[in-house]
């Protein structure tokens, strides 16, 4: 009798850890959540107007495979003014989320067997959603030095062969923060360039920089437009909007339509009336990103010093994103530590493990929220360790 479970493939998945260590406190009320990655305020008020009024004006109907014009025109001119030069509206198409994004141009362009190089720790799902496609996976870990996450572009390139069929690099970094430095965004094209390498950039988080530019280094501003290069994108982050399931993707022309028949065969369209709200947060966003910016460097002040001063804690300067990525000294295994901190001290972080090997033994904290609730979480991770 043949078993009724699925292929090989995904029966190796990982299951996510994230989810693992959510599930061991999610029932109780007690518990301080840092453990997922999104702000503790909703969708700023004038995109779920704009949205509401789009839904009761009867807007639920299906829409084109690559969004509606509309939306792809306001994506055309955000990205315009953020980045410095045109873009064509032959390279946009709208994706339910930014992780959608990421199986699409996965499905588009990964086949079994590919190589596929991605740096970590990084979020799980851009090392298992090649996997699902029977993908080879090979990993460059991230390393530190004088107090940063830092990329060694001598191990990337040695990593990056004639056989790599495609390279994944989420920058600012989920889970570190770590930032790909802008002098190193030349020599990683040329050698995709040279080997016919698809360079996927998750660029989720590239609005919460916190250097001095409205956005982190891209590879927009150097690519052509036929050039191996797919950039993943979401409205989650940058515009509080996580529950809303909407993001986007800029491609070379020639492979625009092929991703139109893709989206067609996984969900068809982007729902309507959120698209609506879609391009009311990239026409009058602005402001709101820029507060969510503030707000958010001002957090990563606060819980990093509290964390430092706590005895054999190690945090690490993020240079973007929204989490402190941090370790305890001797506490043994990422996964029993956080469950040990949600029976214990009512504290939800996230295992280090869950971003892969390389992040075993550190622990993430979402910092996107209120500082009363850092200030509590911090007192009682305080009296965790004093007990």
């Amino acid at each position: 009798m043949f078993e009724p479970t699925a292929r090989a493939d995904v029966l190796a998945l990982r299951a996510s850890e994230i989810r693992e260590i959510a599930n061991a406190g999610m029932e109780r009320e007690d518990i301080l959540v840092f453990w997922v990655g999104e702000s503790d305020q909703p969708t700023p008020m004038f995109i779920r107007e704009a949205t509401a009024k789009a839904l009761m004006d009867g807007q639920t109907y299906y829409t084109h495979n690559l969004g509606r014009t509309d939306l792809r025109e306001a994506l055309q001119g955000y990205l315009g003014r953020l980045h410095g030069r045109p873009f064509g509206m032959d390279r946009l198409a709208i994706s339910n989320s930014g992780v959608n994004a990421l199986m699409l141009v996965s499905q588009a362009v990964i086949s079994p067997g590919d190589k596929v190089v991605v740096t970590a720790p990084v979020w799980p799902n851009v090392v298992e959603i090649p996997r699902i496609l029977s993908a080879k996976m090979q990993t460059v870990a991230l390393d530190r030095a004088q107090g940063r996450w830092r990329l060694d572009l001598d191990k990337l390139m040695d990593a990056l062969t004639p056989d790599t069929k495609a390279l994944f690099l989420n920058s600012p970094n989920n889970p570190t923060g770590w930032t790909l430095a802008a002098e190193d965004r030349a020599a990683i094209l040329e050698r995709c360039r040279k080997y016919g390498i698809w360079l996927i950039a998750d660029d989720v988080y590239e609005r919460l920089y916190f250097g001095s530019r409205l956005a982190a280094p891209s590879f927009l501003e150097l690519a052509d437009p036929e050039d191996r290069l797919v950039s993943t994108n979401t409205f989650s982050k940058a515009w509080r909007m996580t529950g809303w399931r909407m993001g986007w993707m800029v491609m070379p022309p020639k492979l625009t339509a092929s991703m139109g028949v893709v989206i067609e065969y996984n969900t068809s369209c982007a729902p309507d009336f959120i698209q609506t709200g879609a391009i009311a947060a990239l026409n009058d966003g602005e402001a709101s990103i820029a507060e969510l910016r503030a707000e958010l460097m001002s957090q990563r002040d606060l819980v990093l010093s509290g964390l430092r001063e706590l005895p054999g804690v190690e945090a690490v300067e993020p240079e973007g994103g929204m989490y402190a990525f941090f370790r305890l000294e001797g506490r043994g295994g990422s996964m029993a530590l956080a469950k040990d901190m949600v029976a214990k001290a009512a504290l939800g972080v996230a295992p280090g493990s869950a971003f892969g090997p390389e992040g075993e033994g550190w622990l993430r904290w979402c910092f996107a929220h209120r500082p009363e609730k850092n200030l509590e979480g911090l007192r009682r991770l305080r009296e965790y360790l004093g007990s």
